[in-house]
């Protein structure tokens, strides 16, 4: 790290930690534009929170005073709530209906080898308590990332994984998708001050705010994420919300939630990354080719396209699958089902899993270290 700021200038660290916060956040804000609009040109998903996190890391070591205060954390995190509720659209339900046995059995596989590689990464130690298993998780990227926090794991470390996983997830499947067909594997430009459709937009942020403070009042984990999602859900399907979410509010959204996990990061932690990262991208690697293995039996046993296959069964973002999905000749449709439905499966069932597995760990650990040691052995 103190070579990157000498490589920034020699003087970064001093110069920045002798202005005022107000300057720190000036450049806190040119940098994560830089680095996002940087991602933006390279094609990858999550490159909005991608990028402002990559400066808060930055800036984070080189110890700055800018921090994200509680409110707008909690409120950028109900707005990511209700993006994920736009996601879950009900016509996915048609889909899971006539193919039920086969998204459970898939879901079922891609959520075992997931956590079984986040059990042996945190039972060998390469990252503290249930952090390896939040980080394996394959829900959402930021989903999972908020409730690692809820739930007492390294927020920090988990986004870490997370999105190295979605940056290798995206940019492969990106590759598999425009060597398959022509014309794929980029988004569509942003029209980032779109109309607004003002009364949904009001009805939207009525039911984020909504959510998320009875949420908070019931002191549901997660609270600020979950609330609206729930209620978004249930308000779209039942055809009372559309729910209206301009681009710049997502935009400044994922902003905040990156500049939050950023400036929490410490030497310390960016040192212990360093060293865990050999093993997370092997990790990550082997977690992509057991999912294309998946994606091969549904090609052979079912009759799926290759690349419909292997997108719905990627671990990667929802958001970025997407993407590459709707500019690419696949069952959209098929990719996102799964996608969903695997989703809503992670965020019921990982907290208790994660708990369970962590109490395994323990349990090990503290048989391995009541075992006495050779010389004790030896002693009369």
């Amino acid at each position: 790290m103190r070579n990157l700021f000498r490589l920034l200038g020699g003087g970064f660290e001093r110069r920045l930690g002798a202005r005022s916060t107000a300057a720190q956040w000036a450049v806190l804000l040119g940098l994560s534009v830089g680095f996002a609009a940087a991602l933006e040109a390279l094609r990858l998903p999550a490159a909005l929170l991608l990028g402002p996190m990559l400066a808060a890391i930055l800036l984070a070591a080189a110890e700055t005073r800018a921090r994200v205060s509680g409110l707008p954390f909690f409120a950028a995190q109900a707005v990511i709530g209700a993006m994920i509720a736009r996601g879950l659209p009900v016509s996915i339900l048609a889909d899971l209906r006539k193919d039920w046995l086969l998204f459970a059995v898939v879901i079922l596989l891609v959520v075992t080898i997931s956590t079984s590689l986040g059990w042996l990464l945190a039972r060998w130690q390469v990252l503290p308590g249930t952090t390896a298993i939040w980080g394996a998780s394959p829900g959402g990227a930021s989903a999972m990332v908020l409730m690692s926090d809820a739930y007492g794991a390294d927020m920090r470390l988990v986004a870490f994984m997370q999105y190295l996983r979605v940056v290798f997830v995206a940019t492969l499947a990106s590759v598999v998708a425009a060597l398959w067909t022509a014309g794929a594997g980029g988004a569509p430009a942003v029209d980032w001050f779109p109309p607004v459709d003002w009364p949904a937009f009001a009805e939207t942020l009525a039911v984020i705010a909504g959510g998320a403070m009875l949420a908070q009042r019931l002191r549901i984990p997660a609270g600020a994420l979950l609330g609206p999602m729930a209620f978004a859900v249930v308000l779209q399907g039942a055809g009372l919300l559309t729910i209206e979410l301009p681009p710049w509010l997502l935009a400044v959204s994922y902003a905040l939630i990156g500049w939050t996990i950023g400036l929490r990061f410490t030497r310390k932690i960016l040192a212990h990354a360093a060293r865990a990262m050999p093993l997370l991208v092997a990790a990550v690697l082997v977690l992509i080719a057991l999912c294309g293995g998946l994606a091969f039996m549904l090609v052979t046993l079912v009759g799926v396209d290759p690349l419909t296959a292997y997108l719905a069964t990627s671990p990667g973002g929802m958001d970025s699958v997407a993407i590459i999905a709707a500019t690419s000749n696949v069952n959209v449709p098929f990719v996102m089902a799964m996608q969903a439905c695997r989703l809503i499966v992670v965020l019921a069932v990982s907290p208790a899993l994660t708990r369970f597995l962590a109490g395994r760990i323990k349990a090990i650990q503290a048989e391995r270290s009541a075992q006495p040691t050779p010389s004790a052995l030896s002693e009369p």
